[in-house]
């Protein structure tokens, strides 16, 4: 399981302007195939377009925060 603090993805605050790169470093900190956990405080438009990407490439994307716990977001595992 790789965990992803999108919080680490910007300084202060995240810009839409840089979208491109967050989305870079989400994809190559995901990888091919993974189960993944994207957490952290951010921007709900930051969490919805790093979704979006990483939709065909990983397996499952969970949610997590400490208020919903795990929110599982797709699963394509066959399992």
């Amino acid at each position: 399981m790789i965990i992803i603090d999108i919080s680490e993805l910007f300084d202060t605050n995240a810009k839409l302007q840089d979208i491109n790169i967050y989305i870079n470093k989400t994809l190559q900190k995901a990888g091919e195939g993974n189960d993944v956990v994207l957490t952290g405080p951010g921007p709900v438009w930051l969490y919805l377009k790093l979704a979006h990407a990483l939709h065909g490439r990983v397996r499952k994307l969970i949610y997590r925060s400490p208020v919903t716990g795990d929110v599982v977001i797709f699963d394509h595992s066959p399992f």
